[in-house]
């Protein structure tokens, strides 16, 4: 779980509750053709720039913002460096038998253990990184193009307003409802874009670049594994992908 996703957004969610009640209630700031220019009409715009596929995806996306296990650098280097060793003493069918829950790991340990040369393994793995990569910029797409809509139809919606206001300028009493459609509009299409679809995005983006970060430290060891390095040159040489202050640490023990 993502506690600071979660946080992040609840917490701004609170503040603008609070500001709204302490500025004379929540219903003033309720509107329901407000509510469905915005948040409706986002809906279906994002739509039209997706397939029906990759649309209903979005939910399931979504969930990674939240939850999402991915192993830390330094238990990915721990684990092949035994792999390595293993390797080095019995050879790579030595590496059958490994419990492994990472699946990019496991996948190459596979095509160690099947015999597969340098380029095979390097071709195959950089190829499932490229595709992972993608998801995960699609991912990320698509809450970044919510947040360029949502501010878009809020706009929108403050013109119907102005309009509906203009329109009406002889009769006093229907100015301020118009009025409060226009500027509510907007800032509905703010709060979801600010609040919710660019937080995802970039949270989205960061999921990726840890989990491509992760895949090319295991390409890097799977490769050193099958050129028969020292484990202790492969932990050398992994330890790379990590920040400065934790490699030192990690060097000295």
């Amino acid at each position: 779980m993502d506690i600071a996703t979660i946080v992040g957004i609840i917490g701004a969610i609170g503040f603008i509750v609070m500001a709204m009640i302490m500025g004379g209630g929540l219903g003033m700031f309720i509107d329901v053709p407000s509510v469905a220019i915005v948040f409706g009409g986002s809906t279906f715009v994002l739509l039209a720039n997706y397939t029906l596929t990759q649309f209903i995806s979005a939910g399931k996306i979504a969930g990674k913002a939240f939850s999402f296990k991915i192993e830390t650098p330094e238990e990915l280097i721990e684990k092949i460096v035994e792999l390595a060793d293993a390797a080095r003493k019995g050879g790579f069918l030595a590496l059958e038998e490994a419990e492994i829950s990472n699946d990019f790991l496991q996948k190459g340990v596979d095509l160690l253990v099947d015999g597969h040369d340098g380029d095979v393994v390097r071709a195959t793995l950089s190829k499932d990184i490229s595709l992972t990569t993608e998801r995960h910029d699609l991912g990320a797409g698509i809450f970044k193009t919510l947040g360029d809509i949502g501010p878009a139809m809020g706009m929108i919606g403050t013109l119907v307003g102005l309009v509906a206001m203009l329109s009406n300028m002889d009769d006093p009493k229907s100015i301020g409802p118009a009025m409060a459609v226009a500027l509510l509009t907007t800032l509905y299409g703010a709060f979801l874009a600010n609040v919710i679809a660019l937080p995802m995005s970039n949270k989205l983006g960061l999921r990726g670049q840890e989990e491509k970060l992760n895949q090319s430290l295991i390409m890097d060891g799977v490769l050193g594994i099958q050129d028969g390095q020292n484990p202790k040159v492969i932990e050398g040489v992994l330890r790379n992908y990590l920040p400065a202050s934790k490699r030192e640490v990690n060097t000295e023990e």
